[in-house]
This record gives C-alpha cells, sequence and structure tokens, in this order.
C-alpha cells in the first residue's frame, strides 16, 4: 500500500484543499516519500492525480456548438430533450442507436452524425492545459481520467491524444457510474490501491470537488491552467521548474 500525505495539512483550505502554502511543500513531500527536487525515493511517486476531462481538460461544446448546431437557444434545447437519456449514454446503458432514437422527448429525427462531427470539431484543449500536463508528465506524475462521459470520449481521444499524457482509467460509461457518487470515487481507490489522501482530484464542479473530499481525497476546484499550476506547487508537486515556461506558453 502507497504511503500517504499529510492528510491535515492537505485537507486545510476550501476548494484547493491548502492554506498559504507555507511549510506545506516539505511536509508533503516527506509524508509522501518522494522529494520537491524531483527525486523518487519510492517505487511510485505519488500523488496520483485524477482529472476530470470536460470543463478541466477540454472544452465541452455542449454549451454553445451543440445549440447552434440544432439552431434553437439553449434553453429551447434543454427544454426538448430527453430529460434522462444523456444520462443513460454516459453510464454505459444505452448505445448510440437508442440515443439517436431517444434524443429528443418527441421523438423527431436527428442529424446523429451531423451531431458527432459538431462535437468532435468543438473538441479542444483549454489554454495552458496541455502545458501542465505535459510538465506533469516529464516529472513522472501517474494520471488518470476521472470522468462522466460516454463511449463517445474515443472521439476526444482520436483528436486530441490525450492519453499520451494520462489514462483513459476511470469513464462512467465504463464504470457504470457517475459522479458524485461517492461508490465510483472508491471504485477508483481500490483500483489504484492508494489511500484517499494520496489522489489529488480535479474537476472544474465545486460538487464533484466536494464529494471527492469527503472520501478523504484531495480536492481541487479548476478555474484555470495557471492557477491550477499554482495549486499544485502549493501542495509540494515538483513541477516549479516549469512555470515559466508554461506561462510563457500559455500567453503566446
Amino acid at each position: 500500500m502507497a504511503s500517504n500525505f499529510n492528510h491535515t495539512l492537505l485537507r486545510r483550505g476550501n476548494d484547493t484543499g491548502i492554506g498559504d502554502g507555507k511549510g506545506v511543500s516539505s511536509s508533503l513531500s516527506m509524508a509522501a516519500g518522494w522529494s520537491s527536487d524531483g527525486g523518487d525515493k519510492s517505487t511510485r511517486k505519488l500523488p496520483v492525480l485524477l482529472f476530470d476531462i470536460m470543463g478541466t481538460i477540454v472544452r465541452d461544446p455542449f454549451y454553445e456548438d451543440v445549440p447552434a448546431f440544432f439552431r434553437m437557444p439553449m434553453e429551447e434545447l434543454l427544454e426538448l430533450k430527453h430529460p434522462t437519456v444523456w444520462l443513460e449514454f454516459e453510464k454505459g446503458l444505452i448505445d448510440e442507436a437508442e440515443l439517436e432514437k431517444k434524443f429528443f422527448k418527441d421523438g423527431r429525427a436527428v442529424d446523429f452524425e451531423g451531431l458527432k462531427n459538431c462535437m468532435i470539431s468543438g473538441y479542444s484543449y483549454l489554454e495552458g492545459i496541455e502545458e501542465l500536463l505535459n510538465a506533469l508528465k516529464e516529472k513522472n506524475y501517474e494520471m488518470h481520467a476521472f470522468t462522466n462521459y460516454p463511449i463517445w470520449y474515443e472521439m476526444i481521444e482520436e483528436k486530441l491524444k490525450i492519453s499520451r499524457y494520462l489514462s483513459w482509467t476511470f469513464c462512467s460509461c465504463k464504470n457504470g457510474k457517475r459522479k458524485p457518487d461517492p461508490d465510483f470515487y472508491l471504485e477508483a481507490l481500490r483500483h489504484l490501491e492508494v489511500e484517499p489522501a494520496s489522489c489529488i482530484f480535479i474537476d472544474d464542479r465545486k460538487k464533484n470537488v466536494e464529494a471527492a473530499k469527503e472520501v478523504g481525497i484531495v480536492g481541487l476546484h479548476f478555474r484555470s491552467a495557471d492557477l491550477l499550476l499554482q495549486d499544485l506547487c502549493r501542495l509540494g508537486l515538483d513541477i516549479s521548474p516549469d512555470i515559466h515556461r508554461l506561462n510563457s506558453a500559455a500567453s503566446t
């Protein structure tokens, strides 16, 4: 079993799980068995990072592109679409054919291939996030997707090649569970064979971050790649040498 972070220190603060950062870095590094200068003292480098995908790593086309595709405002789209079919698709309970048939409550026809192409066109890395993922990869951090998304995650992978940085380990369509269900988080911990305090979970939705904290996982509320980088450095992750490179890339 992997060693723990200093859980008390990590739970300080609200969305970030940190306080002012003073004295935190060295304490966390010692507790986790790795040093802030990148020296690995164990066979597995901690912490393990769990990333939400949509709105954290990838731009979500649903809020702008999809209403435009259907030529209707978001409010009308939300009123007309089936209330549960997307959630069922996300959990792998139905396939694409069933989604197409039930997408709208009134059963109207959908240009399904056009919808998929609209989604694909809208997928892109959020500003600065790919540079941050690469910086973490260069420091040999273990990273996994922890996402509510259907089998269409394969379309994201085909376009953006996210697997260069992290593994698509925990997807709702494969696991049959969705955030913020506590069992989803606990299943991830069992699979990874780590203690909760040895994981950092990053998500743009506060309710998912709070659910992670409830089971003891360190939760970070994603607002931007630059702020996430600052939060991770304050937690003691040894990526500070990459701050200048990341900021320069994000500003160009």
